[in-house]
């Protein structure tokens, strides 16, 4: 299998991008926290890299609760974007503060090539959405200045940013999510993700139906698991994350096989079960002549 897809359009990763978000079919993104995940995204064939806040939290044995810094992020979605051809979607919790933190989170991430970045609207320090804790929300107005700020700081037109509602999370009902994502629109953000942690999907379908703006949705059906693509497309929605299943399978992956290691006596017991060296040497782009058999 090559390492990469074929690029479908020609111009910079966030040209590509906002041109996917006009096409015809929904756009895939998926989760990961460093490069050697993004290229495994890339090399299943998705079109957009997520740079999960949650993943590459876990990736440092924290919890997603903004103790790793701006910095620490921005060099995990520089790493992932340096071995991909795919647009770089970089979760950016709340921007890292306030809207000066929003305005240059902006400025280093666009700096550095990142396609697109999406800002919530919880109060900062956040907590990961799932976690069983208060879900506190910035009022509306002063996240807008957030979404304000990051656009007046904007240098590429094609640069997308995505203005996360956390709304439903919180508990408030899909009217109070609407209204809050047309303020965010009226302030500049170029995408609305609307978050969810409801087992169905009845809610993310009603806020679509509802949704009064040819500014494209983006979904995150991480807990309402069973809806399609094509029915989030239908409903309205031109994004969809697949935000953290990658590190999940790896974690329960490397779980279980190193569980099988500790009750054998020779590696060979699980050799099957692993990918050969030769495989992560191609994942890594080591030149043929150096690579190892197997």
């Amino acid at each position: 299998m090559p390492d990469t897809q074929p690029i479908q359009a020609q111009g910079s990763k966030a040209a590509r991008l906002r041109a996917l978000l006009e096409g015809t079919s929904v756009v895939r993104a998926v989760g990961a926290h460093d490069g050697l995940s993004a290229k495994l995204v890339q090399r299943a064939g998705f079109e957009a890299v997520w740079a999960s806040s949650f993943e590459i939290s876990a990736s440092h044995g924290l919890p997603d609760a903004s103790l790793v810094t701006m910095t620490q992020y921005l060099d995990a979605a520089i790493a992932m974007d340096a071995v991909t051809d795919i647009p770089v979607i970089a979760d950016c919790d709340t921007g890292f503060g306030g809207p000066m933190n929003a305005a240059y989170a902006m400025q280093r991430y666009e700096r550095a090539g990142i396609s697109a970045l999406c800002i919530e609207d919880k109060l900062f320090p956040k907590i990961n959405s799932f976690a069983d804790a208060a879900q506190d929300l910035l009022p509306a107005e002063d996240f807008a200045l957030k979404i304000k700020n990051a656009k007046e700081m904007q240098s590429d037109p094609d640069t997308v940013l995505i203005a996360r509602t956390e709304a439903l999370i919180a508990g408030r009902p899909v009217a109070e999510a609407l209204e809050r994502a047309h303020v965010y629109v009226a302030a500049g953000a170029d995408a609305v993700l609307v978050h969810s942690k409801s087992r169905r999907p009845e809610e993310v379908l009603e806020f679509a139906s509802r949704w009064e703006s040819p500014v494209p949705l983006v979904a995150v059906p991480t807990t309402y698991n069973t809806v399609t693509e094509g029915e989030l497309y239908d409903a309205g929605y031109r994004l969809v994350i697949y935000a953290n299943q990658g590190l999940r399978a790896a974690v329960k992956g490397m779980q279980e096989v190193l569980q099988d290691l500790g009750g054998a006596d020779r590696a060979a017991e699980i050799e099957e079960r692993i990918a050969p060296m030769a495989e992560v040497f191609a994942l890594q782009g080591m030149p043929s002549t150096f690579r190892t058999k197997p």
